[in-house]
């Protein structure tokens, strides 16, 4: 999907939007926006990603967390006794897109996404924010609901649950390294750390497509 410049979306985002119907293009960040990562989040701004800076950013995101965190640890046994079982639809809900809120699934306009009851007033607010910040990213939207396990493993995904979502997959992917070969920007893993959402990129170094509320 073409993606064409926005007048209120980050400069650096923009330029990676706008290189992706390029032949060959890959998500990689460059040093510049390496660096400005590193030196928004406190640490030296070398170009450099590594232990260093993976601790600062996890350490800067989780400063934005709400101080009493609403959401389980990852134990199957917590989610399960808060977000109900993996594949329970009794626990899901129709969560509409708020106005002005533009997302699309494909190139399609989404008006409701059908989450865990437990996440929609949050996630509400999370794309309020995003759509705000990175208003494009909201226009590759890849699901929230899939009962399915985790990729590469046995236990339930946290989509089972619909308590995560997933946003442009095609250059986050899971086997890609944030931000060294991927291009979530920074300002989307701020709205959900305010939230108290998880982003996979920085706290587990790849498949930044994925957040999910989980503490």
């Amino acid at each position: 999907m073409r993606h064409t410049r926005h007048d209120s979306c980050e400069n650096l985002y923009c330029d990676s939007l706008a290189k992706r119907g390029n032949k060959g293009y890959t998500a990689a960040m460059n040093t510049e926006q390496i660096k400005a990562i590193q030196k928004k989040i406190g640490t030296e701004p070398d170009g450099f990603w590594g232990p260093k800076s993976i601790r600062a950013v996890q350490s800067y995101l989780r400063g934005m967390m709400p101080d009493s965190n609403p959401w389980p640890d990852t134990s199957q046994e917590a989610l399960t006794k808060f977000y109900g079982k993996a594949g329970d639809e009794s626990r899901l809900v129709k969560m509409p897109v708020p106005a002005g809120v533009v997302v699309l699934y494909e190139g399609q306009n989404v008006t409701n996404i059908r989450c865990n009851e437990r996440v929609a007033d949050s996630l509400s607010r999370i794309l309020v924010a995003v759509s705000k910040v990175a208003p494009l990213i909201l226009r590759e939207y890849a699901g929230v609901y899939n009962n399915r396990p985790m990729r590469g493993g046995s236990l339930p995904s946290l989509h089972a649950r619909g308590a995560a979502i997933d946003l442009a997959p095609e250059t986050n992917g899971n086997h890609a390294a944030w931000p060294i070969a991927s291009d979530m920007p920074l300002e989307v893993m701020e709205c959900f750390a305010r939230e108290g959402w998880k982003s996979a990129g920085a706290f587990w170094g790849r498949d930044s497509m994925h957040h999910e509320a989980t503490r």
